[in-house]
């Protein structure tokens, strides 16, 4: 069956365009749908994505379009790979050309603002023609330019529906990119969101100069936050403690590749949030997400003094000095309070 799987691509980022060299690379002929008319043009004629990946020659069989039905119509496998907040806007878009029995796969990471809901449930909500079997989440620590050059790479698919977990599992897997399945979509991506927001943390950290200790405590107190959200919205704690969980928060906490990193980095060396977006082309999904994760600790009573630390320094105008400050004098208690 996925030898002759009919797959399209929608998002030419850096991790969408990744994914669809993988796919080519092992001999999926494939439809990618890019947004800027002339990122298409370039990709055709130069065979390369000089604006978010650039350096790698996509094959030909990695077939470039802005007609996004044409992606979408007829295919097996429809792999989303945009911000995540224009991912109810495309789900919409996407959602008539479907064939009742695509599976799609959510590659995006993030948390909604306004409704908090993951990409799976806003999927969904936004395509119920399709069962909740058919979504499946494509997640773990994985850079994009890594992928692309082919350096090894693990990550997890996750489903309700262990068939469909395994098919992607089937489709996406080379000597070079191995993937586990999970039956916990909901773990999968909170690991996923959450890690962005603890990497501009730990970038905050590390612009500081502070040393690597309270790099250490910081990544281990977010995975204790990870798991107190995860599972109080349903996850199982062991996927938190897999690689869509410790696997990508150790990784986007300590690579120079992470954008949510680099921003943290550069926040932590004093710079302001606006003039940072504003120098960056591609989206660090930690930011939005810091929203999403600080409404959702209010909403749900769950205690996340990290992750509201950040938010407090992105958007309240909160010193970095006064965030570390905040935190090494909370009240004094057990290390496992609020995690088992």
């Amino acid at each position: 069956m996925t030898e002759n799987t009919r797959i399209g691509v929608v998002g030419a980022g850096s991790w969408g365009t990744a994914l669809a060299k993988l796919l080519a690379d092992k001999g999926y002929g494939l439809d990618l749908w890019v947004f800027e008319p002339e990122l298409k043009e370039e990709i055709e004629q130069t065979r390369e994505n000089n604006i978010f990946l650039p350096g790698f020659r996509l094959p030909e069989r990695i077939l470039p379009s802005n007609d996004l039905e044409r992606v979408v119509r007829d295919k097996d496998l429809v792999l989303l790979v945009v911000p995540s907040h224009f991912m109810r806007d495309i789900a919409g878009r996407i959602k008539d050309f479907l064939t009742p029995d695509a599976v799609v796969v959510t590659a995006s990471k993030g948390i909604e603002n306004k409704t908090h809901l993951t990409m799976t449930q806003i999927l969904e909500e936004m395509i119920p023609g399709l069962p909740k079997e058919n979504f499946v989440v494509l997640s773990g620590p994985s850079f994009a330019k890594e992928v692309a050059a082919g350096v090894p790479t693990v990550v997890a698919s996750a489903s309700v529906s262990r068939e469909n977990a395994r098919f992607v599992q089937t489709v996406f897997s080379s000597p070079r990119f191995r993937v586990y399945v999970n039956d916990d979509p909901v773990g999968t991506q909170i690991g996923g969101a959450m890690k962005n927001v603890l990497a501009i943390a730990a970038g905050i950290c590390d612009g500081m100069k502070m040393g690597l200790n309270p790099r250490a405590a910081l990544i281990t107190r977010g995975l204790a936050e990870m798991n107190r959200l995860g599972t109080r919205m349903g996850a199982d704690p062991l996927t938190l403690l897999g690689l869509a969980g410790v696997g990508d928060l150790l990784l986007t906490c300590t690579g120079e590749l992470s954008r949510n990193y680099t921003l943290g980095k550069q926040i932590g060396q004093g710079k302001k949030l606006d003039d940072i977006i504003s120098e960056m082309r591609m989206v660090a999904e930690g930011v939005k997400t810091t929203r999403s994760v600080y409404n959702l600790s209010k909403k749900l009573k769950v205690d996340l003094p990290v992750c509201n630390e950040v938010y407090r320094a992105l958007f309240e105008g909160l010193s970095v000095d006064e965030t570390v400050e905040r935190l090494m004098n909370r009240s004094l208690k057990h290390e496992l309070d609020g995690v088992v």
